[in-house]
């Protein structure tokens, strides 16, 4: 995994959280790997709602490809 690119993802995650928290949801980030595709996993009310994947492409996979190039999608995991 690369560090310096987890590191990149993991701050822009926590830059996005708030809006998710404002639902009472959130995201963790689970793995990066070197073919930029993103492992999150979604906590809290988003876990569970109807409209967890318009969040997951339509704000959190945008906003991260928008911001780091090495970002190609945006996955969500059950742990």
């Amino acid at each position: 995994m690369n560090e310096e690119l987890f590191q990149k993802v993991n701050e822009k995650l926590r830059e996005i959280s708030p809006f998710l928290e404002v639902d009472e949801g959130g995201v963790e980030l689970i793995d990066v790997n070197e073919t930029g595709i993103v492992k999150v996993k979604l906590t809290g009310a988003c876990e569970n709602c109807p409209m967890s994947s318009l969040t997951l492409r339509a704000g959190i996979e945008r906003a991260l490809i928008k911001e780091i190039p090495q970002v190609k999608r945006v996955e969500a995991v059950n742990l």
